[in-house]
């Protein structure tokens, strides 16, 4: 009897110990279920499929591609190139003006305060060195002249008589007097010639042509008393002139002294070269400005006319670019181009920039032979955004 109660209990502890181990291992198997799920959950699956392997999302949006028949390209004007790397022959446009050849030119201005007595020549005149330009009347220059008048006598008295008989104190000092004395007339602007001129009135003396060239300016009036420094003519050679192009402070150009240059005035073309870069910014237009040499033998061009300058330019390694106007702004404000795809099918693929070559710019972000709209973009681009297109090109 007593045996039997005990197996009964053995029995009923049994059952009791799988119970619990039944009930314990059931939020086991669940915990489980729930991890399993948090790595292979549908959701997750479905989130899979947007991400590709390099980890960009993919939104499922294909570009939109349109179709423009071979008569469509030809009545809007619709150009394609083949994309390809090259050496690019570019131009660089400035505006420019000619200018007098400071370097042979020739101011023109009493050294002294004087009267104008009389012109000789006018604006516009050509001259040749030695021409009389402009008569003045002058107090210091007859100052001048009475002073070597004196001494000029002086020193022919000593040198009549000799060194050992005047001494060579008095020998060296009336040789000096009369030096001086020519020197400052000189320094006044008179020639040799009407120096020794004893015909010439007191007082007068004549400006003369330092060189040969064409009379630009003549700031004065006979009668007209003028301060030592005034302008009164401005003489210039013509036969080579100045250009000077103002350039965009953002342009980047780099033009050694002898680089080639067109420039056009009016209708007419004209070789320049390059001879000085100014390496300041002008305060008031943000430009800088290069010099250049233009012949002038003809005497076609003149001081104070308008020109258009082309800078002829060439990249040293080959780069890949397009035309300015093949680029157009995508819908979400990025650059683009349009590619012919096959089948008369047009489609945008966006790009990146980088330096500007007169009218092209370098783009980044095309394979090489790539058919690109390089005239009649805007149209491409206008079709594009019209409504009603299926985004699948169907």
């Amino acid at each position: 009897m007593n045996i039997l109660i005990k197996l009964a209990v053995i029995s009923l502890f049994g059952l009791f110990i799988t119970f619990s181990s039944n009930v314990d291992a059931e939020p086991q198997h669940e915990q489980h279920t729930e991890s399993a799920e948090g790595e292979h959950s549908p959701d997750q699956d479905h989130d899979d499929k947007t991400t590709d392997e390099h980890g960009h999302e993919d939104e499922h949006e294909e570009s939109i591609e349109i179709i423009l028949t071979k008569e469509q390209q030809a009545l809007v004007g619709i150009e394609v190139e083949k994309l390809k790397t090259r050496n690019l022959n570019y131009t660089i446009y400035a505006p420019g003006e000619v200018k007098a050849n400071g370097y042979s030119s020739y101011l023109v201005s009493p050294r002294t305060d004087s009267v104008v007595m009389k012109r000789h020549k006018a604006l516009g005149d050509h001259v040749i060195q030695n021409d009389k330009l402009v008569t003045l009347f002058s107090e210091s220059v007859a100052e001048a002249q009475t002073t070597l008048k004196i001494s000029k006598a002086e020193w022919q008295r000593v040198q009549q008589l000799g060194r050992k008989a005047v001494g060579a104190n008095r020998y060296i000092t009336a040789q000096n007097d009369y030096e001086l004395a020519k020197a400052r007339l000189l320094a006044f602007g008179l020639s040799s010639t009407s120096i020794n001129d004893a015909s010439i009135p007191l007082g007068e003396y004549t400006l003369i042509a330092n060189t040969d060239g064409a009379i630009l300016s003549d700031d004065f009036q006979q009668g007209q008393r003028v301060e030592a420094g005034h302008a009164l003519m401005l003489l210039s050679d013509e036969s080579q002139l100045w250009v000077e192009a103002r350039v965009q402070a953002s342009i980047k150009l780099d033009l050694p002294r002898g680089t080639m240059a067109q420039i056009k005035v009016g209708e007419s073309y004209y070789g320049a070269t390059v001879s000085q870069e100014a390496h300041t910014i002008d305060e008031n237009t943000r430009t800088r400005v290069i010099r250049l040499l233009v012949n002038n033998p003809e005497d076609a061009l003149h001081p104070g006319e308008f020109a258009d300058v082309y800078f002829s330019m060439s990249t040293l390694k080959e780069v890949m670019a397009v035309p300015e106007n093949a680029l157009m702004r995508s819908a979400d404000g990025d650059w683009a181009v349009f590619i012919e795809l096959a089948d008369n099918k047009f489609t945008s693929s966006e790009v990146e920039l980088g330096r500007i070559f007169g009218d092209y710019r370098e783009i980044f972000g095309l394979e090489t032979d790539a058919l690109v709209v390089t005239k009649g973009a805007f149209f491409v681009s206008s079709e594009i955004a019209k409504g009603g297109f299926d985004p699948h090109g169907h």
